[in-house]
């Protein structure tokens, strides 16, 4: 047992935000507080949050997790289930490398052995995307995602829709399964016509064909279309995801354990999800500590199905040269063999941070900004 004496955190480019907590004794762990476009929202709640935990004992992670959420009166929301998500995923870490042990030892112990991956291709508005799959194959990857669509009104023309099954045709061509991100784009009329489209050529999933808080519309989605659906990165903590599993509207849930309150909040929605038959399948196109801290309940998640992953995706190299293999001392951990990736071995989350570098790029990291898609008539579109 031991205090927490500091929790710092660090912001990082290209677009994340590491914590670590210390205790008394010199122990420590790292998490992950990344939400995409809200650094400085999440930043100011950690700062709150510090104030409020230091000094309380390390090891008691679900008594913290419980004063955080239930102590707050204003409960759950990304900003702060991601501050939170950030100290839950650190205090796991450091527990688990007191003990000298792999954090998924604590959560039960392995299932697998290898954990199957997919990673992204074609970027924000989607092209050339058979050279790009070619290139995911090579590095190891037989399954890939991409957006379905660029940016679509709320009622457009069908030809807008001929592209996206276009492009889908072609990467299952080359012998690999896709994943079809419509991100929350498309409005009801346009995703309906899409899913149709598409459904002979059976994508791995359709991801978020409506936004999340058009919970009735996605169940009359679910019904329209045998192609699984997928969802789950903007939704936040076990009572957003409860009303689609009521619903039996989707067959993927995909939280994010850096949006969802982290290890100990994921754990409670895949076992939900496990009691209506659902499968998990964690967002995660953030850093090296959410993919990690993934990977570990990956290992010991019956329901788990496959993990995304954001190597070389186009928000990383936008940024330049800052990718999940920076900031970790084993960059192989991420190696892909055949559509998967080796189950992490070492102690906490099975990754050794590199903190000089941590430090070094976070002195002088700006904040990355929300992107946005307006139309031609200069109305705003969903991105």
């Amino acid at each position: 047992m031991g205090k927490i004496k500091t929790i710092e955190y660090f912001r990082v480019l290209p677009r994340w935000l590491f914590v670590k907590i210390t205790d008394e004794h010199d122990n420590h762990g790292w998490g992950e507080a990344t939400l995409e476009g809200h650094s400085q929202a999440v930043e100011g709640c950690l700062d709150a949050m510090i104030q409020r935990f230091v000094g309380y004992e390390a090891d008691n992670i679900e008594h913290l997790w419980q004063t955080a959420h239930r102590h707050s009166f204003y409960r759950g929301g990304p900003v702060l289930m991601s501050a939170l998500a950030g100290i839950d995923i650190a205090l796991w870490d450091l527990l688990s490398r007191r003990l000298g042990l792999p954090l998924h030892v604590l959560l039960g112990g392995v299932v697998r052995h290898k954990i199957k991956v997919y990673s992204w291709i074609g970027g924000d508005r989607p092209r050339d995307v058979e050279a790009a799959a070619k290139e995911r194959y090579a590095q190891g990857f037989r399954a890939v995602k991409m957006n379905a669509t660029e940016d679509v009104d709320w009622l457009d023309s069908p030809k807008a829709l001929e592209t996206s099954v276009e492009r889908c045709r072609i990467v299952k061509a080359l012998g690999m399964d896709v994943g079809l991100d419509f991100h929350g784009r498309l409005h009801k009329p346009m995703a309906k016509q899409l899913a149709k489209a598409l459904e002979p050529h059976r994508p791995l999933f359709i991801e978020e064909p409506l936004l999340s808080e058009h919970y009735e519309g996605i169940k009359q989605l679910s019904s329209l279309t045998t192609i699984p659906i997928a969802l789950g990165e903007r939704l936040y903590s076990r009572w957003d995801v409860k009303r689609f599993l009521n619903d039996t509207s989707i067959d993927i849930l995909q939280p994010d354990i850096s949006h969802c309150g982290g290890i100990s909040e994921i754990r409670r929605i895949a076992t939900m999800a496990e009691a209506y038959d659902v499968a998990l399948a964690p967002h995660c196109p953030l850093g090296p500590i959410a993919l990690a801290a993934c990977m570990q309940i990956a290992m010991c998640t019956p329901n788990f199905a496959i993990q995304e992953m954001g190597l070389t995706i186009h928000y990383n190299t936008e940024a330049g040269e800052y990718d999940i293999k920076n900031y970790i001392v084993d960059k192989g951990v991420w190696d892909v063999r055949d559509g998967y990736v080796e189950g992490l071995k070492g102690v906490g989350l099975g990754i050794e941070v590199d903190e000089e570098e941590v430090r070094k790029v976070a002195k002088t990291a700006n904040a990355w900004a929300p992107k946005g898609f307006v139309g031609p008539d200069g109305s705003i579109r969903e991105w």
